[in-house]
């Protein structure tokens, strides 16, 4: 139960994100946003900084401001948001004609877009965009290792082995598809690539590695990589977020009691290691200087904790709910820009560890910030 001064901070925060997102949507409306420059929101439909069209339409986020549009409609009953979400759909039908830039993030992109839109209103284009995203996943499923392959081919060499941690968000894609259509292949695949993430990415502590490299025709781990966190071996924070709420929605799908231990003790290695502002790290094993964080892994982490909070007793549910709220509050109070001198609410987003620009706006940051303050108020549209 929240207090009365949580629940007074919740309907300031509401009252903020509909304020923003009011003319956001109306300024963004024919845009597929990415990250700002100089505030406004950039625009991933059009925009092709590599000539890659992984980089361009086909980019892995691209699902999440139609995401965040369904919510506002959610939150609103305003029809504007349910055409402006339209808008992005429509345009991500470029990707299946394009084909060479998708990868396993389908469901990233088709899960906050068109199983959104399909299940608000019924959609039957929506429907046959999903099931084609959903096929296009399954097919990356590796059976000698029982994972689903990560990226395509990639400047590191041979990578027709790798997994990685991100893909728990991206499963919940086929648990919908065989509970739309009745065929378990592509629950089956999805359990599989799970069951696989568990033994192969969380470690005993509950920490995880980001990418397991697999033997793409014996089976096996060969090695693991430090990826987008600091180094092999550390604990990429975002890469823990996914761990941590990836697992529970499988919990979700599935009833599978492992998966709801494996996102607790995710968690709880998370909730450790938290510093005392409440803003996350990019790694929590990197060094103290120089300074690099991720608002986004603290949104993303609210968002698995009160999942986690709903299906646990009244005496541990507290424990995941206060961890939420705490870092909530310290994006709002310290991460967000509220203001009309940007597009974006968080601020401080980071890519990876080794990235060259830190501390901007990432579209998924807003998403999950969002979601997670429905969450708590109890009035969200669950979209995995």
């Amino acid at each position: 139960m929240l207090q009365d001064k949580d629940k007074a901070w919740l309907d300031e925060v509401i009252g903020k994100i509909t304020e923003k997102m009011d003319w956001v949507s109306e300024k963004t409306r024919n845009k597929i946003p990415y990250t700002t420059i100089d505030g406004t929101f950039d625009d991933r439909s059009i925009d092709n900084p590599t000539g890659d069209e992984a980089d361009g339409i086909c980019w892995w986020t691209n699902g999440f401001w139609g995401g965040m549009m369904w919510l506002m409609h959610h939150e609103t009953g305003l029809d504007k948001y349910k055409e402006i979400a339209q808008i992005s759909e429509d345009k991500l039908d470029l990707c299946f004609e394009q084909f060479y830039g998708l990868h396993h993030d389908v469901g990233f992109m088709w899960l906050p877009t068109s199983v959104a839109n399909y299940r608000v209103t019924g959609n039957p284009e929506s429907r046959k965009r999903a099931l084609h995203a959903a096929n296009l996943l399954a097919g990356r499923f590796n059976l000698a290792g029982g994972f689903i392959r990560a990226w395509n081919d990639l400047e590191e060499g041979d990578t027709r082995g790798w997994a990685i941690i991100d893909c728990m968000l991206n499963i919940p894609l086929l648990y919908w598809a065989s509970q739309e259509t009745g065929d378990p292949r592509f629950k089956q695949i999805a359990m599989k690539h799970a069951d696989t993430a568990m033994d192969a990415f969380v470690r005993p502590d509950g920490s995880v590695h980001h990418i397991v490299e697999f033997d793409p025709f014996q089976g096996g781990v060969v090695k693991t990589y430090g990826g987008q966190g600091y180094e092999q071996g550390s604990s990429w924070t975002r890469g823990q977020t996914w761990g941590l709420y990836g697992f529970m929605m499988s919990y979700i799908h599935t009833g599978k009691d492992e998966y709801l231990q494996t996102a607790k003790r995710i968690a709880h290695y998370f909730m450790a290691n938290v510093p005392d502002s409440g803003i996350i790290p990019v790694d929590f094993r990197q060094p103290a200087e120089p300074r690099r964080e991720d608002d986004t892994a603290a949104a993303i982490a609210a968002c698995g904790l009160l999942e986690i909070a709903k299906a646990v007793g009244p005496y541990e549910k507290d424990v995941y709910v206060n961890a939420a709220l705490r870092m909530l509050k310290a994006l709002d109070d310290s991460r967000s820009d509220w203001s009309r001198g940007t597009d974006a609410i968080l601020q401080n987003g980071t890519g990876a560890y080794h990235s060259k620009t830190h501390h901007h706006a990432i579209i998924y940051g807003d998403y999950y910030f969002m979601e997670a303050i429905f969450k708590l108020k109890g009035n969200d549209l669950y979209l995995w």
